[in-house]
């Protein structure tokens, strides 16, 4: 199955918007590419609807989903999924984004993006909820990578490669979060190099970049800090092997003024305009 790209977010550096800043964002329409927000806030309709149909009306938005568990067990959501249809439906969003993870055991939910052991068992499920998403929304999907903090011995393959046949088979394509990578190397001992030369530079689509904290030695993915050296060095790799995509500075817990978030969003955009011509 090979769905069309149907993605025209620009190929420079966007925030995601969070309820600290409506208001400001939309008094002050900042110089952004884009935005994106989580879409689960927004199946709700009422006012978080109409403010962002009122942001929509002057940048582009990527909705990024957090509880759809592409690799769950249980049978996909069709309630989650027919309101992730109604929304894109409204907004019209240049991209679309989940988490490759499971987050539900049975009936019980977990709030949480987990991990699962790369086989070809877990492969040939994933393929077909990502299939039934995109065959429902009428759009290409974007999977992206996930932070770790365990690995499975049984695994038998890679996580790149793992969503390289993903994108073989689906036609999804791939959100590359830098930093969850970087976690990774360092929690799992992952080699991040090998994960950038196996997942196919076209089907890379956007890039996110966050800080983490540390927690007993232990990188956590808690996008609560500004973006860490090392995170920008391995960014800056990604540039040169894949090229420049759409890139997102997320910010969730301790959400900072917004001229700070801004201000990553600049660093980011220099690095992008420092590489040649972009071609999404």
């Amino acid at each position: 199955m090979t769905m069309p790209a149907n993605h025209t977010l620009p190929c420079t550096a966007g925030i995601g918007l969070r309820v600290p800043h409506y208001r400001e964002v939309l008094e002050n329409l900042p110089k952004l590419g884009w935005v994106e927000v989580h879409n689960e806030n927004f199946f709700g309709g009422g006012a978080p609807l109409r403010t962002l149909l009122k942001v929509r009306e002057h940048y582009p938005v990527s909705l990024h989903g957090v509880g759809m568990g592409l690799a769950s067990a249980s049978p996909l959501d069709q309630k989650h999924l027919s309101a992730l249809h109604r929304l894109c439906e409204v907004v019209q969003p240049a991209a679309v984004s989940e988490h490759l993870c499971w987050n539900t055991a049975g009936e019980i939910v977990i709030n949480d993006l987990l991990p699962f052991p790369y086989t070809q068992e877990a492969l040939s499920h994933v393929a077909h909820r990502v299939e039934q998403v995109q065959e429902k929304l009428g759009r290409q999907l974007l999977v992206e990578n996930l932070s770790s903090y365990l690995s499975f011995s049984h695994s038998e393959m890679s996580e790149g490669e793992f969503l390289s046949e993903l994108t073989r088979r689906t036609g999804c394509g791939i959100l590359f979060d830098v930093e969850n990578l970087y976690v990774n190397m360092r929690n799992l001992g992952v080699n991040a190099e090998a994960f950038i030369r196996a997942i196919p530079a076209e089907a890379v689509k956007e890039y996110h970049l966050a800080g983490y904290s540390v927690r007993d030695g232990c990188l956590v993915d808690t996008h609560d800090h500004p973006v860490y050296p090392e995170v920008w060095e391995l960014y800056e790799i990604a540039l040169r092997h894949i090229g420049p995509r759409p890139t997102l500075i997320e910010w969730d817990s301790d959400i900072p003024a917004l001229a700070i978030l801004m201000d990553e969003r600049a660093k980011a955009q220099q690095r992008l305009e420092n590489c040649d011509a972009c071609a999404v």
